[in-house]
This record gives C-alpha cells, structure tokens and sequence, in this order.
C-alpha cells in the first residue's frame, strides 16, 4: 500500500543568495513496468523530475508517487529508491547537487538532516505551472553531455534556472488548499470501519462517483475500493497481535459484519486464514537482528519486533512491514542497538531471539527486556540454526518440513540449471568505492555454489573469501559468467559507469557474451532460511528466465 504523503512546504526564513548549488552528476532514465532502482544511500542532494509514465519513490521509509507536475528531493543520508509501474515506461530526470553555505571565510557544503533547514525544498514538492520542467532538464541534459567545457559549464548555469524555477512556481501546501481527492483519501483513513460507499466518496471530493473512481485511480494507483481494503485489513493485522482477540469482534471493528466474508476477504489478501495468521501472532517474539526475522518466517512465524528499513532489510520492509508491530532500527548493521533496546523495554516482547555475535554490555541490556535465545552465528551453519530456533519455540516439525521442501526445491532448480548453463564458470564480483573484489560469502558458498552446484571460475582455499583484485587480473580469470554485487553509494556507482565503458572490460568474455548480472545484495548477503529460498529463485530468474513457484 502506497502511504502518500504530502510534505508541507512552509515558508522558511532562508537567503538564497547566501547559498551556492553545483550540479555533481545526472542521469537520464528510462523504464518499463520492470525497472527499478534499488534503494541508495546518497552522499549529496538528489533531485528527481518526471517527464513521462507513472512510477513509486521511496525516500527513506516514506513512499510517494511519481507524478509529472511534482519534483522530489532527497537529502544527503538519506535513501532512495525507485520503480517504474506502468508498462509504457518511465521517463526521469535524476540531478545529484551539492548545496553550499557561503561564509566570510569560505563555502561549507550543507551534508545533512541537521542543516536541512538552509535548503529549501525537501521530499515532494508540487509544481505549478510544470511545462517547463521538461524542456529545461532536457537543456541542462544535452549542455551535460556536450564535449565543448563552455556548453558543460552552461549546464550549472541551467541547472540554477531550473531550481529557481522549482522554488518560484512551487506550490505551498497547508490544510485549507489540500485537493477534495486527498480529503475523500483521509475520511476513508480515518472512518474505514464504516460502510463507506463510492457514492459518499465522491461527495466529499465534490466529483462525480464515475470521476472519482478514475481520478484516484489514476492519482495513488490503487482503486478506491481496494485501497479500503487494505486499510482494513491492514488494521486487523494489528487487531490480531493483541493476545485477547476474537475474530468476530476483529471483524466488526474493521468494518465487516459478516466475519465469514471478511475470512474470505483476508485469505485472498494475505495468503492465509485469518485464524492461522492469529495462531502466528498469538506470541510476541521479538527478531533482534535481520537473519533471525529469515528464520522465523520460515517457520510460519511473522516476528512481533524486526529491523526494519527499505534499504538494509528491502523484502522484509516491502513485505512485512504492516505485519510487524515493532519497527526497530535496521540502519547500517544494528549501529543504533540502545534506540533498540529501548524500543524492546516499552514494547514488552514475551521473547527475544538473536545472534550471539554481540558485546557483553549489549547482552547485559538485551536480557533485561525478557527470555532471550541466542543462535550460534559462527559454530553453525544455517540449517543447524534453524532446527536450534524452531526446538527453542516448539516448531521442529515445522522446520524439518521446510527443509524437506527446500531441498527438493534445490534439486529441481539444480537440474533445470544445469540444462541452462551447461558447463559454464561463474564469478561473483564485489565493487565497492573504486574497487574490485572477488567475493563469495557464506550464502553464495553453500547455495549458489554448494546446493547449486554451479562452477566457479575462482578457486580459492577458502570457502569464503573478498579480495581484492584489479581489472587484469579479472581478465585472467576470465568467467564464462560474472555477477556483480554493486555497492549502492554515490562514489562507486560513478566508478562503475566509468568501468562499463573501460576497454579492459568490454574485452572480458562476459561482458562480450552479454553474460553479466547485477545482483541486489538482498537476498544475497543475507545468512538465513528465507533469504536462501530467494537466492534459488533469483538463479532461476537470472539463468533461465523461469521460476517455478
């Protein structure tokens, strides 16, 4: 479900003249119902303008939609991501800017959330009139590319124009001026629980229910009717944590009078019958690191508490996060653990499992909160890791079970690879800043290499390994098939751009073949059940074109 948030544009005591702007990069981008960006971490402002098609932003935990008379800005430390939704594509404008404070002395760049306040534009901003947007982008675009430097140094100027165009033509959003489709879209928000008709709807956006049932599909890409849905079941998922709960009575607080239609309504939404998904929620067991939430789901069990984020934890964020009650922080591999654990302390959880990787004083604090599992990270693989966690909670007969499904699952895919690749070599390669890494961790050693069977063209006297290594050398090794893990910073996505047009690269036979993969680093750099069972989809996607459910 599309959260659509409109940020509110104040008017901010600010002096443009007291700033400078300098255009780093862009990028041009077109795509189908099938493109995406995955979720970034920006060093520097990011300035996203749609000329064509309909799309989704994700800027930081927040998502929008991509629209043609909006802009979009995301701050440096933040993340980003974005797909396209329509299948005649996506057209976008992608400026990465640094802002500049001018000081007696000198220019201090603006790096954050704490300056945030010396910028004015931040996350969506309505524009209006828009028909410039495009043209001046187009101008900035081809000033960019030109190989004269006087025609390079006139894109900063257009770029300068385009954003005093932005702040110029803004519009300045409060309460009073918000659309009658946004205030329809906040009454359904706030009386979902209430027989809402089309007809009521329309009323209050001061349209006609035929208008109104194009209108907001149009604008959040969702049909009303089923965007009530979701508000629905969405709230009866929270109903069903709370260990207290009746069907019945879930079912008439969400607006459903009849508990055997909402039965019907819940399993065809989730997959699931409301009362097994009741029965997983019954505990509140808190995941206390990304792995175990992989393992817990591969015992049917959504964990009351999770890391959270579109970026370090993207399937768990998109797929669960109305699911999880408790939302801890995911940011860069548990760096905020004591806002955690004092997440955990108010949320109350009945059980905490994690890995045992972590310092004394973080356990001390940890086993404060309730009963805690720890589950050897390093003495056991994940199969081992998995029958431990599920004897701990009761549901070995559950784990055996879906490692019998994974396994045949395995052979399948193996067989159906093997028939693909034949006797193909491959080599996973890490880039990160400007450089180069062979890289296999314990995930791609025994899935991709170890259950799949598939050859590597680096042999090493370690299972896992990341080396570094520089472009001959790659060539020396020369894999029929090479997958890039491509770090999704700004510094080595602009040496990966230089790389691809390099000639020592288009000379690899990979890359000659038309044989290179991009590889998002989730599901594969996850050590769990869950992100396993993914990894053997996303080969399937990757090599053959198929995966079988």
């Amino acid at each position: 479900m599309i959260h659509q948030e409109t940020v509110k544009q104040e008017v901010i005591d600010f002096s443009l003249d007291g700033l400078f702007f300098r255009l780093r990069d862009m990028e041009f981008v077109k795509g189908d119902g099938n493109w995406q960006i995955e979720q970034h971490l920006t060093g520097s402002h990011v300035l996203f303008v749609v000329t064509n098609g309909r799309g989704r932003l994700m800027l930081d935990s927040s998502e929008c939609r991509l629209r043609q008379d909006t802009v979009y800005v995301c701050a440096p430390g933040e993340t980003y991501g974005a797909e396209a939704e329509n299948p005649d594509g996506l057209k976008m404008f992608l400026f990465k800017f640094d802002v500049f404070r001018v000081t007696e002395q000198r220019y201090e760049r603006v790096q954050g959330m704490k300056e945030e306040h010396l910028f004015p534009l931040k996350g969506e901003i309505q524009v209006s009139p828009a028909g410039q947007l495009a043209s001046l982008c187009d101008e900035i675009y081809r000033h960019w590319h030109s190989e004269d430097g006087l025609e390079r140094f006139r894109s900063q100027l257009t770029f300068q124009e385009l954003l005093y165009y932005i702040m110029k033509n803004r519009r300045l959003l409060s309460g009073e001026s918000r659309t009658a489709l946004e205030s329809a879209k906040d009454y359904m928000e706030s009386y979902f629980n209430e027989n809402l008709t089309i007809e009521q709807l329309a009323r209050i956006a001061k349209i006609s229910p035929k208008y109104f049932v194009d209108l907001f599909k149009k604008t959040y890409g969702i049909s009303a009717i089923d965007y009530l849905t979701e508000l629905r079941i969405n709230k009866a998922k929270q109903l069903m944590a709370q260990s207290d709960a009746k069907l019945r009575d879930i079912a008439h607080q969400v607006g459903y009078h009849d508990e055997f239609y909402f039965s019907r309504k819940f399993k065809k939404k989730v997959g699931v019958a409301p009362t097994v998904y009741m029965k997983s929620r019954r505990r509140k067991i808190a995941a206390y690191r990304s792995p175990i939430t992989g393992q817990l789901l591969a015992l049917k069990i959504i964990p009351y508490a999770a890391p959270l984020h579109p970026k370090w934890t993207a399937y768990y964020y998109k797929m669960y996060r109305t699911d999880i009650s408790v939302h801890l922080s995911a940011y860069r591999q548990n760096q905020h653990w004591e806002s955690n654990i004092e997440t955990l302390f108010h949320a109350r959880p009945d059980v905490v499992i994690s890995t045992d990787e972590l310092d004394a004083r973080e356990k001390e604090r940890l086993e404060q909160i309730a009963p805690i599992f720890y589950v050897p990270w390093m003495e056991k693989n994940w199969r081992e890791q998995l029958l431990l966690t599920a004897e701990f909670l009761g549901e070995t007969g559950e784990a055996e079970h879906w490692l019998k499904t994974y396994d045949r699952k395995v052979n399948l895919a193996r067989a159906r690879l093997k028939r693909e690749v034949r006797d193909d070599t491959f080599l996973i390669v890490r880039i990160s800043k400007q450089n180069l890494y062979v890289h296999c961790n314990r995930s791609m050693f025994e899935v991709f290499y170890h259950d799949l069977q598939l050859a590597p063209a680096y042999c090493c006297d370690r299972s896992v390994y990341d080396q570094q290594i520089t472009i001959e050398q790659l060539a020396e090794i020369d894999p029929d098939r090479l997958l890039l893990l491509v770090r999704q910073e700004d510094e080595t996505l602009a040496y990966w751009k230089t790389l691809q047009y390099s000639i020592p690269w288009q000379e690899l036979k990979a890359v000659r073949s038309n044989r290179v993969y991009l590889i998002p680093s989730d599901p594969w750099v996850e050590y769990s059940a869950c992100a396993h069972d993914r990894i053997i989809d996303e080969s399937l996607k990757l090599f053959s074109g198929d995966c079988p459910k």
